[in-house]
């Protein structure tokens, strides 16, 4: 079918569901903070991440995936009405709760986003023993049709 008066195809490209997976820094029993691990976990860590982040980007999935900065580093911005936002420091959730990275990605279905985000809370700790970090899922909602 051509669009009328363009010549073009009237087709709609399949779309992907993308999900936003989002990697907090809970407590996890038995499982000591990353700054306590000896120098070859944290970089068998840092290697696992880099590998799943480079499969994604070569099965065409990922979008944007980054690993964030501490809670002391983030500010809140509150609108307030005329003048200038206020910006504070907090108050945010529990430090054990505490955002720490996210993936974005494009897959074709939710099972996949769950399964990427399993690959990712297997990432290796302390002695290469899966941490088990948990992993958000949560679908990226896009904005409802203007012509309703």
């Amino acid at each position: 079918m051509t669009a009328p008066g363009t010549g073009a195809a009237d087709y709609e490209e399949p779309v992907m569901p993308r999900f936003m997976l989002l990697m907090s820094y809970a407590k996890i029993e038995g499982v000591e903070p990353i700054t306590s691990w000896a120098p070859g976990d944290i970089k068998a860590h840092i290697d696992f991440q880099q590998a799943l982040g480079q499969e994604l980007t070569d099965k065409g999935e990922l979008v944007d995936g980054q690993g964030l900065a501490g809670p002391d580093a983030a500010r809140i911005v509150v609108f307030k009405g005329a003048g200038a936002p206020v910006v504070t420091d907090g108050p945010f959730p529990e430090s054990k709760e505490f955002l720490a990275g996210y993936w974005v990605v494009d897959v074709e279905s939710a099972d996949r986003a769950l399964e990427i985000a399993a690959q990712a809370s297997a990432a290796p700790g302390q002695n290469g023993v899966p941490i088990g970090q948990p992993i958000e899922v949560r679908e990226v909602m896009s904005a409802p049709s203007a012509e309703q």
